[in-house]
C-alpha cells in the first residue's frame, strides 16, 4: 500500500505508535513533521475535507500557543482558523494520517486501521 502520509511529531508517543502502526502493516508514510516543514493553509483545508471536521474539532485547545495567542476568541472563524494553524503548528492534532481522499487522527494510533 502506498500514498500514505502522516503529520508526524516524533517527540510525542502517540505519533511514534502511529508511525509504528503503518510499518507494522508494511506501509511506509511519507512523513511530514509539520513543526519543521511550513504547512500551507491549502493543504490544511485539504486535511479538513479528508477529516470531515472543521478546523476547530482538530485543534489542540490545551496547547500553550493556543492559550497564549488566544485563539478560542477565532475558533469558529475557519479562514481565521487555518491562519492560526499555520502560524502556530504545535496547535495541529498529532498525528494526521490521510492517503487519496480520506484522513484520520491517529489518536487513538488505532484509528489508522480505518485507512488500510
Amino acid at each position: 500500500m502506498d500514498g500514505f502520509k502522516i503529520f508526524h511529531n516524533g517527540r510525542w508517543g502517540k505519533s511514534r505508535a502511529a508511525l509504528q502502526l503503518l510499518r507494522d502493516s508494511n506501509i511506509e508514510p511519507v512523513i511530514i513533521n509539520y513543526l519543521n516543514d511550513p504547512i500551507q493553509e491549502s493543504e490544511l483545508r485539504s486535511i479538513s475535507k479528508k477529516l470531515n471536521l472543521a478546523p476547530s474539532a482538530w485543534v489542540r485547545k490545551n496547547e500553550k500557543d493556543f492559550k497564549v495567542n488566544k485563539i478560542a476568541k477565532i475558533i469558529h472563524d475557519d479562514n481565521k482558523l487555518y491562519k492560526a494553524m499555520c502560524k502556530y503548528p504545535k496547535i495541529i492534532e498529532r498525528p494526521i494520517i490521510y492517503r487519496g481522499e480520506k484522513a484520520v487522527i491517529g489518536r487513538p494510533p488505532e484509528n489508522i486501521f480505518k485507512l488500510i
